[in-house]
């Protein structure tokens, strides 16, 4: 690639002005709304979906099946946005995901609504991966903290009015538009992509590594598998989860092999030499680990000990969110204004173990205030973690890699929430059980043999003493839960003391000007030094994105 340092006058040209970012971050900001609502709005349709097609049997799969398709594609689709180019990829990867929606809709059995939503899936592993890899290729690290606040803020937005929209839609227009929902919005995402996204095309310079992303996809698979169906479908030492754990085992060893020897390898090792980009993903697998633990348990907690309803579940988390929110969005500011970031994973951790800590101090006489003030903790901890993760990860590889990078720690954070929801939710099913039967007897073990988590309707069932029971055993059970995340969150607060404050490569305020545009090549001039941890391998970065 040219170097445009030698070609006065070039760098206006070509400098993203701030409007024309702010427009392209509308654009990605919609399709990030669009890949958190699907699961948050399909959730409460599920009744309904199985009423009409049958199949309780196979409920589970509808989720499952999702859930792979993402896992799996996630390094995938990073890799061929790398390879050749991230605006047709992350074009692709939306159609797909619309295509999905449309046939999940027309499904008429719980087969072809599966299938169908395994190749949503399949679109969504790109969408979340392809936003971020645009906005680490189109701003620059020190910029990108002022976007933070604004991608957490409609993750919060989705989490709190999802539920309720699908609600709402299953009602009044019926599950299949729980679904078709997503075409107004894909529609717009795909026109304003396409209209002011200009980015370079690439051209590859070898062939896909297709045995690797075949053995990554198996060893996902296996390990998504084991923590879905662990403690729920198999018990955790049967025949069918000890050979998926083997499979994955085995298949994820073959890969490391395969990536030693690829040309063009799904995920290139090399990307582990530096040390925050390790760090970042142990910390990102955590952060989810927590992060969707406390998504499910919370709500539980509050409907079953404090007696709130389930219609608006999404608003019971609204501390935890808004806490989250605000934090993450002073927290991109400072970053961009002072270019410093060290302070917040460590801060973050600190509170997040905090957070849990006090949340397993619950129990049947908390109050709603208090258990909120608590979330509130967990949520300014979250708001540190979320972005910063993703961001020093993306600063500590080169611009090729940008889409490897964005594709793994987003990957190490789906992790992290499969086995958080596993391993959480085992330890609280086996806590409740112990309890209920401790507290109520054999009726106690009766009540919960078929799941440890009632809904509202069958705990106003229960006879007073068992209902107290029931009580104090998701107590009991919310106790172990928390505990064991503020434990493994110790593991990420160590692992944030040995990050390194690398300089985030661009411009801050003061280099920037009056009109800040996002670019850095005047920066990356002046720091040589900074340039050889990151884009000196492709010259500036405006030479790279421009948008219209």
């Amino acid at each position: 690639m040219a170097n445009t340092k030698d070609k006065p006058g070039e760098k206006a040209k070509e400098a993203p002005q701030p409007r024309s970012v702010r427009v392209v971050m509308m654009a990605l900001m919609v399709t990030i709304l669009l890949a958190m609502l699907d699961n948050m709005i399909v959730s409460p349709a599920m009744p309904t979906i199985v009423g009409d097609l049958g199949g309780m049997e196979h409920l589970s799969w509808v989720v499952t099946a999702y859930m792979l398709a993402t896992a799996a594609s996630t390094p995938i689709w990073g890799k061929l946005g790398d390879m050749y180019g991230r605006k047709g990829v992350f074009l692709t990867s939306i159609v797909i995901f619309l295509l999905g929606s449309v046939l999940s809709g027309m499904a008429q059995d719980m087969g072809q609504l599966i299938g169908f939503r395994a190749v949503q899936g399949l679109g969504a592993g790109g969408l979340m991966v392809g936003v971020m890899a645009i906005i680490g290729e189109l701003v620059t690290p020190r910029e990108r903290g002022k976007y933070m606040g604004m991608m957490t803020g409609v993750m919060a937005v989705a989490m709190i009015g999802g539920p309720l929209v699908g609600g709402t839609i299953t009602d009044h227009l019926g599950w299949r538009w729980a679904f078709y929902i997503n075409l107004p919005l894909g529609a717009i995402a795909l026109a304003m992509v396409t209209a002011v996204l200009h980015l370079p095309k690439k051209k590859a310079k070898g062939r896909i590594d297709y045995l690797g992303a075949a053995l990554l996809t198996v060893g996902i698979s296996a390990l998504v598998l084991v923590t879905t169906w662990g403690g729920t479908e198999y018990a955790w030492t049967s025949t069918v989860i000890m050979e998926l754990i083997a499979i994955g085992v085995v298949a994820l060893i073959s890969f490391v092999i395969v990536q030693k020897k690829a040309a063009e390898p799904i995920l290139p090792l090399h990307i582990f030499r530096s040390l925050n980009f390790t760090l970042m993903s142990v910390i990102g697998f955590i952060t989810g680990f927590v992060m969707f633990g406390a998504i499910l348990f919370l709500p539980l907690y509050q409907q079953a000990v404090q007696g709130a309803s389930a219609t608006n579940s999404g608003l019971l988390l609204l501390p935890m969110l808004l806490s989250m929110m605000v934090v993450s969005f002073f927290s991109g500011r400072f970053t961009t204004s002072t270019g410093k970031y060290k302070i917040f994973p460590i801060a973050g951790t600190i509170l997040m173990v905090l957070g849990l800590f006090l949340l397993a101090q619950m129990d049947t006489d908390t109050t709603r205030f208090t258990s909120g003030l608590y979330m509130a903790v967990l949520g300014a901890g979250m708001g540190c973690l979320m972005q910063i993760t993703m961001l020093v990860a993306q600063n500590s590889v080169e611009m090729k890699d940008m889409g490897v990078a964005s594709s793994s720690a987003t990957l190490f954070r789906t992790l992290g929430s499969s086995f958080g929801v596993a391993i959480m939710g085992a330890l609280f099913n086996s806590r409740v059980e112990d309890t209920m039967a401790s507290r109520a007897g054999e009726l106690g073990g009766k009540v919960t043999e078929q799941s440890a988590q009632l809904d509202a309707d069958s705990l106003r069932q229960l006879a007073a003493p068992v209902r107290d029971a029931y009580q104090h055993a998701v107590s009991a059970g919310t106790h172990s839960a928390f505990l064991l995340g503020a434990v493994i969150g110790v593991v990420a607060l160590v692992a944030a003391v040995f990050v390194k404050e690398v300089p985030l490569r661009g411009a801050g305020p003061k280099d920037a000007g009056p009109k800040d545009s996002g670019d850095s090549g005047s920066a990356e001039a002046k720091k040589p030094a900074e340039d050889a941890a990151g884009d000196a391998a492709h010259g500036p970065r405006d030479a790279v994105a421009e948008a219209v």
